[in-house]
């Protein structure tokens, strides 16, 4: 018997919305699975991990490629041979190994992308470079290789990789745009009294006498004559200061800030009214005579006469940033690229779960009642912002040289110089030759 009219309409109502509720599901479901890594790529069997959009002989990562790497780490952290899994190191430098390796695949995805490459001359041209800089014998580099576990092909391989990652530096730090003739001028009123002007200062000439007798001496004889040829006359007899005493006695521009920690001296100099012979001063045992040659007022130097130094820094600067900011883009976008084996999975793979806690903290951090008790270097329960210093990124090193953000001593450098370093496992002052 058939349904009525309106049973019809009610049943077809709900068949309806039963199909468009499964779809509804698949929808939500093929997002829950994308999120979950559900619906990421496999990575082939005998495979560690897989970069996709890169050349096909760069996107499949073998485990023999991670157990030659794993290898060179443990060479270069001193051990015989490679940890095992589960043993000490193992997981640390099989981070580190599989992020050489995806430092490969990813710069060579990028240089493809961008139009860039390198020729064998170039390799072999850089090549020669750093075993001139690095080795002084053929033994010395058959030395390195042996104790490093690399081949030739690893070490052309890694500074082919090199050669890639200044190119591409190069590359985008020229898109930085200039400054402008008002960031110069911001800048140079910003820093003017800290940067661009020289405080007052005086020349002056001292003996620095071993006892006061000596000193005593030499200021009396100055008192008869104090002519320049006096003083060196002076100095040379009296004085034990070597910088000074072929020079007259004479010290040009002391400030009373490198006089800070002399005050007896500083008051001496400072108070001392020019052509006057003033003296014997004791300071931390010794005796000086001085007498003040020439007062320096302050000067400051004018925008005219720093300008194209101010551009320079902040053409550096731009450039500097416009490439962070490359550097983080390309982290994110390699890492939605790169899928990873288990076992192999770190924070630079698209499939990898997190615990929340930072990898190279001790499990016994979070461990409710670790055994032995709390490790030392459990990190602080608010994490310190630590951002990278100016001109530390790289590709090769994307997180820079990074210092906590807190009170820095007087005089601490700012800034470093940008430079790209020789690739993970090349250790400094051991750079690969060519055969």
């Amino acid at each position: 018997m058939g349904a009525k009219p309106g049973q019809s309409r009610k049943l077809g109502r709900q068949r309806l919305a039963l199909v468009l509720f499964a779809a509804l599901f698949v929808v939500l479901f093929a997002g829950f699975a994308i999120a979950q890594g559900i619906g990421s790529p496999s990575v082939p069997s005998g495979d560690i991990a897989l970069v996709e959009q890169v050349p096909d002989d760069v996107g499949s990562i073998s485990e023999t490629d991670f157990k030659r790497a794993l290898l060179q780490q443990a060479a270069q952290g001193g051990l015989k041979k490679a940890p095992k899994p589960g043993e000490s190191k193992y997981e640390e430098l099989r981070d580190n190994a599989v992020g050489e390796l995806l430092d490969t695949a990813w710069i060579q995805g990028e240089s493809e992308e961008l139009g860039i490459s390198v020729t064998p001359k170039q390799i072999a041209t850089e090549l020669a470079l750093v075993k001139k800089q690095n080795f002084k014998t053929a033994a010395e580099f058959q030395k390195f290789l042996r104790t490093s576990r690399f081949t030739m092909e690893d070490v052309r391989s890694r500074v082919r990789v090199q050669l890639l990652s200044t190119q591409i530096q190069e590359m985008i730090t020229k898109q930085a745009p200039p400054p402008s003739e008002s960031e110069i001028s911001a800048y140079y009123d910003s820093a003017r009294d800290s940067q661009f002007t020289t405080g007052e200062s005086r020349d002056v000439r001292i003996v620095v006498a071993k006892d006061k007798a000596d000193a005593e001496a030499a200021k009396a004889a100055l008192g008869k004559d104090s002519s320049a040829a006096a003083w060196k006359k002076v100095a040379a007899k009296y004085s034990t200061d070597p910088t000074t005493k072929s020079k007259g006695g004479l010290q040009a521009g002391l400030t009373e800030e490198t006089l800070q920690s002399q005050p007896e001296l500083k008051a001496a100099v400072f108070g001392s009214p020019t052509g006057v012979v003033a003296g014997p001063v004791e300071v931390a045992g010794s005796f000086f005579v001085v007498e003040v040659e020439k007062l320096n007022p302050e000067k400051v130097q004018t925008l005219a006469e720093v300008k194209a130094q101010i551009k320079s820094q902040l053409t550096q600067q731009l450039a500097q940033e416009v490439f962070s900011d490359f550097v983080s883009d390309f982290q994110s976008k390699w890492t939605a690229r790169t899928f990873c084996a288990d076992g192999f999975t770190i924070e630079r793979c698209s499939n990898y779960v997190g615990s929340g806690h930072p990898a190279a903290a001790p499990p016994a951090c979070y461990e409710a009642d670790p055994k032995g008790g709390l490790p030392k270097d459990c990190p602080a329960p608010v994490a310190q912002v630590a951002p990278a210093l100016p001109g530390s990124t790289s590709l090769l090193k994307p997180q820079g040289e990074r210092l906590p953000q807190r009170p820095r001593p007087v005089g601490l450098k700012e800034a470093a110089e940008g430079a790209v370093s020789l690739p993970a496992g090349v250790p400094t002052g051991a750079a690969p030759p060519s055969e």
